[in-house]
């Protein structure tokens, strides 16, 4: 064996047969193969349909015979602070290796392809040497989300025969359960059909789209104030209070009005420009399914006193205070990337 633990990173929706042949190599290598599912503490999106204990019974079935091989853990996301995603990168190998009983010296490699600039992160290692491996043939995890949700089209059939025959069996029959008994699916599936003709809108711009929003990050007495969505993309889902900015309006001035039309905030204008702590702009190009959207987010703090009462209208069907620590731990919870906005704000990222 080359090493005693190889790490592949991925995010394996789905996990297909690229990813197993992989895998496989990297245990023709290893004593053991650690897999670090990324997206862990993230909503269901059609970019993230599966949650990590969906993924991982993923991967276990599609490697039954070489389970016992396998330590799959979570992933977090830090889309706006990337130090701190290799720290949690490296201290989630070195626990695995210490839960594993591994030695102090333990050879640690890291195995994936440089296909293109996504791979990036594979040079941030330099401490495990890279095992590069060469492409296997299979459709990408993205083409094969699209023949999923393309159930019910015309090439409903021939996408159900790409699905089979570029992820595992066991898999496929997961996927078939997914599509055919879920309430999880289905409004996945109303979504994934919104974003397609929110694109299409936009498809005869001479130039691609990029879209202007604006959010608030309102901490009154330890609490932040969210508001429940009531329509795709992320119906459900909480929000922090935004929107598009108009042709018209500064963009603190769109923040103040989507503020007050979402939650029926009754604090004075003066009263919330003087609240504004800082403000920072959020740009993470795959942070919405819209298209590029660029957020500016704005920080207002109020120290202490009496919870005002919030009440959602316009396109939030409920508005509501939570406490600092409960927001920080909803991941699943909350609409794209608003938990990595909340983590840089309130000090947790």
């Amino acid at each position: 064996m080359d090493f005693d633990y190889l790490v592949f990173i991925g995010r394996f929706e789905p996990f297909h047969i690229g990813h197993a042949a992989v895998a496989r190599h990297a245990l023709g290598h290893s004593r053991k193969l650690i897999l670090l599912v990324g997206s862990a503490d993230t909503p269901r999106s059609i970019r993230n349909p599966w949650t990590v204990a969906e993924r991982t019974v993923m991967i276990r079935a599609a490697l039954e015979e070489l389970s016992d091989r396998l330590i799959i853990l979570p992933l977090r996301d830090h889309l706006y602070n990337e130090a701190q995603w290799v720290t949690t990168v490296q201290r989630t190998v070195a626990d695995a290796v210490k839960a594993d009983k591994g030695a102090a010296d333990a050879r640690i490699g890291l195995i994936g392809q440089e296909k293109d600039a996504s791979s990036y992160y594979l040079q941030e290692f330099p401490q495990w040497p890279l095992m590069d491996v060469r492409h296997t043939e299979t459709l990408s995890a993205t083409e094969l989300r699209r023949y999923l949700f393309e159930a019910g089209q015309l090439d409903f059939h021939g996408g159900l025969l790409m699905l089979r025959a570029n992820v595992p069996a066991p898999v496929f029959e997961m996927l078939e359960a997914f599509r055919k008994n879920g309430a999880a699916f289905d409004q996945l599936l109303r979504e994934y059909h919104f974003i397609q003709d929110y694109r299409s809108a936009w498809a005869k711009a001479p130039y691609p789209p990029m879209f202007v929003t604006t959010d608030a990050v309102v901490v009154h007495s330890g609490h932040v104030l969210l508001v429940r969505r009531r329509s795709e993309p992320g119906k459900g889902l909480w929000a922090l209070p935004g929107g598009f900015v108009q042709q018209d309006e500064p963009i603190q001035a769109a923040c103040l009005r989507e503020l007050r039309e979402e939650t029926r905030l009754k604090i004075p204008l003066p009263v919330l420009r003087g609240s504004i702590k800082s403000e920072h702009v959020f740009d993470h190009p795959d942070r919405s399914l819209r298209g590029r959207t660029i957020t500016h987010a704005f920080h207002f703090d109020f120290p202490a006193g009496e919870l005002p009462v919030v009440k959602g209208s316009d396109d939030a069907d409920k508005a509501r205070w939570f406490p600092v620590s409960q927001a920080l731990e909803m991941g699943p919870q909350l609409f794209e990337d608003h938990l990595h906005i909340l983590a840089f704000f309130l000090g947790r990222g």
